[in-house]
């Protein structure tokens, strides 16, 4: 078994380190703040409107504002929401753009003490770390995500910084005492757990977790230690930002993970569905065994956002011959990553990787493993049995390759104005007496933070319900728009300016119909043009 090399204080940092962090850190905050302002479709859908809802104790005033967004867990976007309305855009972006950069820390500490490329030449066993670490952070989906409110490559600082722990700490989580054990993988779990607590499609990697743990092997006693500690931790650090979330949403739906999973908890506020979107999951078993070929060459066929870049391909292939030569112990006996750090990586990746596989196949979801690929192809071609030489040279090739066939499509962006979301909707006259109902798959959560704060939005159709979907939920809408004209109240429309014709028959089925000649066009400071209409009663 070849040792990691730093065997003692392995978590220190020299002050040339810890300058290369920070400026790493920076050069991404700048890097951000050049982009602009993020206006994808979730970010205008639901990571604005979701903190300014909690925030302003909209939860039983508005209605599917943001489709099944509306009822996510808002403590992941609250810490932007609040910089982008307290402070400057440029300040609020730059503070993303350090967090997303930020997982260069972990990701370093992971390539430092498992490398083993300059055993005997700390310092370029460093800097070889830091290029390694700094490659990954340029995957294509990784530097198109950078600026964005899609969090995956925020996420992916608290997976990473557990799974620093378990390698840097593998040598006492393995034969140390198993109360030792048992607490350093604790915090580690504890800082996995954070990651699913906030944004639930982190949950594959709590589960790469649990098997990096037990691909550390040392006696029953100190695995059953790590199991135990790492599970506290783990469930600790989800319950603290989800927990309470989950209560709130038992309490007013029926389901702690409204709307999803409905047709288990049979709440009567939705129809009893899985509302998960299962459109890319694979079906059939060739399928599945060549999903990382058939993504890396059509994005399409895993996500939403374009993209093209093989490294995940690449390690998905190169982990896989690498475990097969350790299975029949042909492995190289020279490797370029300490077996241990290498055997926790392959365990915790594959067992992430086939987790989401089963219940996402979202590819934005596994960034993380995109950021990790380039360690993840070090560590198994350098198991080949093939000369040092040999290895450096496949690893340039495939380098290489990756670098000629990527390709970021960075998302559109707007400018770094102030206010940071500015929409020129009409007066209204008469706020205390108006309600806003919107129609279509459009994202517009963002519009209605600014609405006056007293008028209730209602999303009568769109992607989570619609006007005869027979549920409680619209049952309820109807019922509240009908009250609401009969007591001489007014009804507005927001909906695309492409999109009238859907409004129209939704409209119909609320017995409402647009006063066209009254509608007006407005746009907002990211992108698109909306309808702002009157309504009346049908007949």
């Amino acid at each position: 078994m070849a040792s990691a090399p730093y065997p003692t204080s392995r978590a220190q940092l020299s002050r040339q380190e810890t300058l290369f962090l920070g400026l790493t850190i920076l050069f991404w905050a700048g890097f951000v703040v050049v982009l602009g302002k993020d206006t994808s479709w979730d970010f205008r859908n639901y990571h604005w409107y979701a903190p300014y809802a909690f925030l302003n104790n909209r939860l039983g005033m508005d209605v599917a504002v943001a489709h099944q967004a509306s009822y996510y867990n808002p403590f992941l976007d609250i810490p932007f929401y609040w910089l982008a309305t307290h402070t400057h855009s440029w300040i609020a972006l730059a503070a993303l753009g350090a967090m997303q950069g930020a997982n260069i820390v972990p990701l370093y500490f992971i390539t430092r003490e498992a490398l083993l490329l300059a055993p005997r030449k700390p310092a370029d066993q460093k800097l070889a770390a830091g290029a390694l670490a700094v490659a990954g952070l340029f995957g294509a989906l990784t530097l198109s995500e950078f600026g964005t409110t899609y969090y995956d490559n925020v996420m992916s600082v608290f997976v990473f910084s557990g799974l620093a722990i378990v390698i840097v700490a593998r040598d006492t989580l393995r034969d140390g005492p198993p109360l030792r054990a048992a607490s350093l993988a604790g915090l580690a779990g504890f800082a996995t757990g954070m990651a699913m607590g906030l944004k639930l499609p982190e949950a594959p990697f709590c589960v790469g977790f649990a098997a990096a743990l037990l691909a550390l092997g040392g006696h029953w006693r100190q695995q059953i230690a790590r199991l135990i500690g790492g599970g506290i931790g783990g469930g600790a650090g989800f319950a603290l930002f989800s927990a309470w979330w989950m209560l709130k949403m038992k309490a007013l739906t029926g389901n702690p993970l409204f709307p999803y999973f409905n047709e288990y908890w049979r709440s009567p506020m939705a129809l009893a569905a899985p509302y998960r979107d299962l459109r890319f999951v694979p079906t059939h078993f060739w399928r599945e065994l060549f999903f990382p070929v058939l993504f890396s060459v059509d994005w399409h066929v895993a996500d939403d956002l374009g993209f093209q870049d093989f490294r995940v391909c690449i390690a998905y292939f190169t982990v896989i011959a690498a475990l097969l030569l350790w299975a029949v112990r042909r492995q190289n006996r020279d490797p370029l990553v300490d077996n241990r750090a290498a055997l926790i990586l392959f365990a915790f990746s594959a067992v992430s990787y086939f987790a989401w596989l089963r219940f996402f196949a979202i590819y934005r979801y596994i960034v993380a493993l995109e950021i990790l690929s380039p360690l993840l192809i070090v560590a198994a071609v350098g198991l080949f049995p093939l000369s040092r030489r040999g290895r450096y040279l496949v690893l340039a090739a495939l380098a290489f390759a990756v670098l000629v066939t990527a390709r970021s499509d960075f998302l559109e962006r707007a400018p770094l104005d102030d206010p940071y979301i500015q929409a020129a909707i009409p007066p209204i006259a008469r706020p205390d007496h108006t309600i806003v109902v919107m129609t279509g798959d459009t994202p517009m959560g963002f519009i209605a933070t600014q609405l006056p704060p007293q008028i209730p939005v209602l999303r009568i159709d769109g992607w989570m319900v619609q006007p005869r979907d027979g549920t409680l939920i619209t049952r309820d809408m109807k019922a509240k728009v009908s009250r609401h004209i009969g007591q001489g109240g007014e009804v507005y429309l927001i909906a695309d300016a492409t999109d009238m014709s859907r409004a129209r028959d939704a409209l119909a089925d609320y017995d409402l119909a647009i006063r066209w000649t009254e509608c007006q066009q407005f746009d907002t400071n990211l992108v698109g043009t909306y309808q702002w209409c009157p309504l009346a009663r049908k007949n």
